[in-house]
């Protein structure tokens, strides 16, 4: 396989963390489980470690936690983290020894903060619970919140029990309480003097005027606060299993907040490396990388290698996260919507990554005259009705052509949002915790779970690539198929679409992972560091110098091939390393309003587990040192492209004035533009080059180019079918067909192409279900030596969104395809505002006439109605594509 040079290391050693640069300079970290784990669950706080051969490089602090001053408050001094995390621990190796409920129920009594809670006026407490016909498994799960310390969620309880006292170590749980006297600002609800104060007066405006300790019922929407907490509750109970349920996801985020309010803390790291570690020595390199955009031969055959080996291939979409910074919204309803329903070029996010997965498959259907329908996995959630919209976007579209039984949507959990200052979960309201998703890492152990391996190989699957919503170029040109190519060819475990690394981005990086372990045997694999993990490697996240070690590091863009018996073994697995690259990220605030409408923003987050980490599992060990000539025997490995083929994301809105398009929607759409002068301009089309972003931010682009991926997907496949020509600055051009043919025309305007039947018709199976059948009665058009000319788009037009494809127009050419029609255009000159719609069975022929535009509209031949009167004849030759047109 052929490889770029590879460069300088990055060294981890038991005592020392350096940087090892050009400069010759190392790096040495200690580490005991994986790359992605560091310092997560050995070192309780963080240590000031020391250059090993540079003495004048600046000290740097390891912390597992991602901090930044974000309205934070340092936790209460009587709260003690490793108290706390050493009396949860001994309870979950109680419940751990446990083989039933009753036996967890009666470890769970044991806990004195259960007996606090539940036992004090016993009588009234159970009243209200008794009431909610709660069985022994749900009466569990309430146990285990106010176990984890978290009695404050329950808070609603407290309201109920008019007059009762709870013990003064209890406090905290009526001090939720304070957040409904209207007008307080609360940054801090562990204050404890201003939550015993709110408690109190809540009891004294709650106090039965009659005295004694009433008991009330939970009203209607209290009693669904609790089922919904319960069902929250419950899924992590049982997701997180692997850790201990509650108790153990509680202990995690506590081990990794201890570490963050440790600083300052000296820690003997050999001493410690000799009584725990797994690994003696850590080393990171940049990896080398197969350059698709430098060996352009072998890159033409790994992505024919990914056509060839489509029947063999899933596709999996995570798409159940948040993507809070998107911040899309209903405009008809108000309603918070997930990233995947963002209406991107004139259809949602979703409809793209079908889009892209359908023209891979007719290229596949061009090559070798069968039909290939991929199974695709989407991991969804209820966060913002994630799971509600996407289901309903399917089946409006009728699951695309491909038959419901070709999707498998699976539900991640929701996990708690906890305060940086001490781990207490956020409460909006009483019995509703703000929760969020636990992060894409999740996807392998939910795939496990809910089946999604099995469903894969009863499919016929052995491997799958992965790609996020977001990430709009991840299917450009070869970059998807050679990566699954050679994942497949190669029978690789994991492998990663890589790039350079944009200055600035929050992205993490490509790594090649050293280890040695204490019985002398050396590992390799690659793996990738999380941006918010850099301050412990010493990488800035701001612009990198020319020879800085950031420099080096290839991006990680979480587009993955991965072979699923080996995913799948690691999702099965009954530890923590079904669940890899936790982490605790506070960089950002948490934002939410309170049932009263108030505002609150602290510091916090939840646990998160990152998908791109599985490879920290698939390391190949070595008796000896062999790093620099190991790399091709791994079974992780790197492909890399140029950028804009690789990841331009629409993860962000961009804010008002805001100069920076970087992961906005309106920077994306430049990168795709720039895809189009790549493409186009090599087929002898003239037009301008699109410049730097900083050209648009008062504007929209140069112009607006949208074709449609089965084009291609190969550029080597769409630049056969243009050919000369040229595209005006502030042109429009829309292709939504795959039977193709452009010869010399010169746009100076709107030119838009509709077809129904872009690559092929559906027909019903024998349930009723439609089913795109491709090839069959597609629609198509040639031009050739035409010339378009109209006013196009009136770019002056503050109401245009031209990522969105909403743009107002002065005039256009449209062509309108119904069906199986045919469009064809010859020598001619078309002007002004013209639309030509055809419809299904006719082929419309445009000509120039003695008085102007010659048209002659006839049916198409009954024997030629599948096939159309010409088409693309698609041969491989060697390692590349060749197409050749039928006339019939």
């Amino acid at each position: 396989m052929a490889r770029a040079n590879s460069t300088p290391a990055l060294h981890h050693n038991n005592t020392f963390f350096t940087l090892n640069s050009k400069s010759s300079n190392s790096i040495f970290f200690s580490h005991n489980k994986s790359l992605s784990a560091f310092s997560s669950s050995i070192f309780s706080s963080p240590t000031q470690l020391h250059s090993h051969s540079q003495p004048s490089h600046p000290c740097i602090r390891i912390t597992r936690v991602s901090t930044e001053p974000v309205e934070y408050a340092p936790p209460s001094p009587e709260f003690n983290f490793h108290k706390e995390i050493a009396r949860l621990k001994s309870l979950k190796s109680k419940l751990h020894d446990c083989r039933t409920l009753k036996e967890k129920m009666n470890a769970m009594e044991s806990d004195y903060r259960v007996k606090s809670f539940f036992d004090y006026r016993r009588s009234s407490f159970a009243r209200v619970l008794e009431g909610e016909n709660l069985n022994e498994n749900e009466l569990y799960l309430l146990k285990c919140v106010v176990a984890a310390g978290q009695g404050h969620v329950l808070g609603e309880f407290g309201s109920k029990l008019k007059g009762v006292e709870f013990n003064s170590g209890q406090g905290h749980v009526l001090g939720e309480f304070g957040s409904k006297l209207k007008g307080a600002e609360f940054n801090s609800v562990r204050n404890s003097v201003k939550s015993t104060l709110y408690a109190l007066a809540e009891m004294i405006e709650m106090w039965d005027v009659n005295g004694g300790g009433k008991c009330e019922d939970l009203k209607g929407e209290e009693k669904n606060s609790l089922r919904s907490l319960l069902k929250t509750l419950g899924e992590v109970e049982q997701f997180y299993d692997c850790v201990g349920g509650i108790i153990g996801y509680q202990i995690m985020v506590l081990e990794l907040l201890a570490q963050s309010t440790s600083e300052g803390q000296n820690i003997n790291w050999s001493e410690q490396a000799n009584k725990s570690l797994k690994y003696q020595l850590i080393e990171i390199h940049p990896p080398n990388v197969l350059d698709l955009s430098e060996d352009v031969e072998y890159a033409s055959q790994a992505a024919l290698w990914g056509i060839e080996g489509l029947p063999d291939l899933g596709e999996i979409y995570p798409l159940g996260g948040s993507a809070d910074r998107l911040g899309l919204v209903d405009p008809e309803t108000g309603e918070c919507l997930p990233a995947a329903m963002l209406p991107y070029c004139g259809r949602t996010l979703l409809e793209g990554l079908i889009r892209d997965l359908q023209a891979r498959e007719f290229l596949y259907f061009k090559l070798y005259g069968k039909q290939c329908i991929t199974p695709v996995a989407i991991m969804t959630s209820s966060a913002k009705n994630n799971h509600l919209h996407i289901t309903s976007l399917c089946e409006r579209l009728k699951w695309f052509g491909r038959g419901r039984s070709s999707f498998q949507l699976f539900e991640q959990p929701l996990v708690p949002v906890v305060s940086a200052e001490d781990g207490q979960w956020v409460v909006t309201r009483p019995c509703v915790p703000l929760c969020k998703p636990g992060g894409h890492g999740v996807i392998w152990k939910l795939a496990y779970d809910k089946g999604v391996f099995k469903w894969f190989y009863d499919h016929g699957r052995k491997g799958a690539t992965v790609r996020q919503v977001s990430n709009v170029v991840a299917a450009t040109d070869m970059t998807l198929l050679a990566l699954a190519g050679i994942g497949l060819r190669h029978r690789k475990k994991l492998g990663f679409a890589s790039c350079q690394r944009n200055p600035g981005a929050t992205e993490g990086i490509n790594v090649l992972l050293e280890k040695k372990n204490l019985d002398g045997k050396w590992a390799y694999g690659v793996s990738c560091i999380e941006y918010t993990e850099f301050d412990k490697f010493g990488i800035t996240v701001g612009p990198p110098s020319p020879n800085s070690l950031q420099a080096e590091f290839p991006a990680n863009t979480n587009i993955l091939y991965v072979d699923l018996p080996s995913a799948e073994l690691i999702g099965s697995s009954k530890d923590g390393s079904s669940l890899p690259g936790m982490l605790l990220n506070v960089k950002k605030p948490i934002t939410f309003v309170d049932e009263f409408g108030i505002k609150h923003s602290i510091s916090g987050g939840r646990l998160e587990c990152t998908m791109q980490n599985i490879a920290d599992n698939f390391t190949n060990m070595y008796p000896s040192r062999c790093y620099k000539d190991v790399e091709d025997e791994l079974d992780t490995f790197i492909v890399y492209n140029e950028r804009r083929k690789v990841t331009s994301s629409a993860k962000k809105k961009r804010k008002h004035a805001d100069k920076s398009l970087h992961q906005t929607p309106d920077g994306s759409l430049l990168d795709i533009m720039r895809n189009a002068y790549d493409l186009l301009s090599h087929c002898g089309i003239k037009m301008p080059k699109v410049e730097g972003n900083e050209k648009y931010v008062n504007s929209g682009p140069p112009y607006l180019i949208l074709l449609h991926p089965a084009l291609g997907p190969l550029w080597e496949v769409t630049r056969q079918k243009f050919q000369g020509g040229s595209i005006s600055a502030g042109s429009e051009l829309q292709i939504e067909i795959a039977e193709f043919l452009w010869r010399d025309v010169q746009l100076d305007g709107s030119l838009i192409i509709l077809a129904e039947n872009v690559i092929g018709s559906t027909i019903s199976d024998e349930s009723g279900e439609p089913i795109l059948q491709y090839g069959r009665r597609c629609a198509r058009c040639k031009l050739q030596n035409v010339r378009v000319l109209n006013n196009g788009i009136d770019w002056n037009s503050g109401d245009n969104l031209y990522w969105k494809h909403d743009v107002q127009r002065f005039e256009a050419l449209k062509v309108i395809l119904h069906g199986n029609a045919e469009f064809e255009a010859t020598n001619v000159a078309i002007q002004g505002n013209r639309v030509f719609e055809v419809p299904d069975g006719y082929k419309l022929k445009i000509t120039a006439g003695n008085s102007g535009l010659d048209a002659q509209m006839r049916p198409i031949e009954k024997e030629l109605m599948d096939s159309g009167t010409w088409f693309w004849n698609y041969k491989i030759r060697g390692q590349h594509i060749q197409l050749s047109l039928n006339e019939l």
